[in-house]
């Protein structure tokens, strides 16, 4: 897509393994309609600059420490973080935050973005929810498995994009969402995970603001755009409907140049 002026609007997408993310996410990229420029950009590559840039995705990757949300909490003896991908993406998220840019966080992209934004994180499933290790750890990349239901708030924009009220997911994470950022919702719940404190398991959320289109998910719909079924179709149309709303950035940007 060509901004007036020359320049072409991009899709940044924020990972930790470049050529992993060349494999998975971009092609899903690709296959929901995406025909512009897509900039992969990981810690080391320095600030990028978001002129033209029509939208952020957010890569799933390794844990998150929880200096990110409380100084005092300590490192659960389960968790191995990436601070250097912590402290590249922190500052992006605001930036495109501000920016009032679309964003799509996948898995560990999801927790980013709403640690970034305000809230905090369930540093061990097992441990926090008195589970199976292997609950929420299932399948691989090249091996996604559709391990179990989630339950989609009714009304949310999630449920409206992938059309049902509840789809399977492929689960392979032990951090989750805790405390919600300020200006989101969650829309996604493992029921079968639970806690009397914190509730069930949180599988997604969203911006409350209906103006803004950012959406996490704690599932890994890159791996499942292959499926000819309801969920492969529900993993589809995530990114058919984040690109739309890149495709809207990019037409704003053209009209104040």
């Amino acid at each position: 897509m060509m901004n007036r002026g020359g320049t072409v609007s991009s899709i940044l997408v924020a990972c930790g393994d470049k050529s992993g993310a060349e494999k998975h996410y971009l092609p899903a990229l690709r296959s929901g309609g995406w025909a512009g420029e897509l900039r992969l950009v990981a810690p080391g590559d320095g600030v990028p600059d978001l002129e033209g840039v029509a939208g952020l995705l957010l890569c799933g990757g390794a844990d998150i420490h929880p200096r990110c949300w409380d100084e005092g909490e300590t490192l659960h003896p389960a968790a191995v973080p990436d601070e250097s991908r912590d402290d590249f993406e922190r500052p992006l998220i605001l930036r495109a935050w501000e920016a009032g840019l679309p964003i799509l966080g996948i898995c560990r992209g999801e927790q980013m973005l709403n640690v970034a934004l305000g809230g905090s994180l369930i540093q061990d499933i097992p441990s926090h929810f008195n589970c199976e290790s292997e609950r929420h750890r299932h399948g691989s990349s090249a091996l996604p498995e559709l391990h179990h239901a989630v339950q989609l708030e009714p009304l949310s924009r999630l449920a409206e994009m992938v059309g049902c009220p509840e789809i399977r997911v492929n689960s392979r994470h032990h951090q989750a969402v805790k405390r919600v950022a300020p200006g989101f919702k969650a829309v996604a719940w493992h029921l079968d995970t639970d806690h009397s404190e914190t509730g069930p398991l949180i599988e997604a959320i969203e911006a409350e603001d209906e103006g803004r289109w950012v959406v996490g998910v704690q599932w890994h719909p890159e791996n499942l755009i292959g499926f000819e079924d309801e969920n492969g179709a529900a993993a589809r149309r995530i990114f058919e409907t984040f690109l739309e709303a890149a495709q809207r950035q990019g037409l704003k940007v053209c009209q104040r140049r």
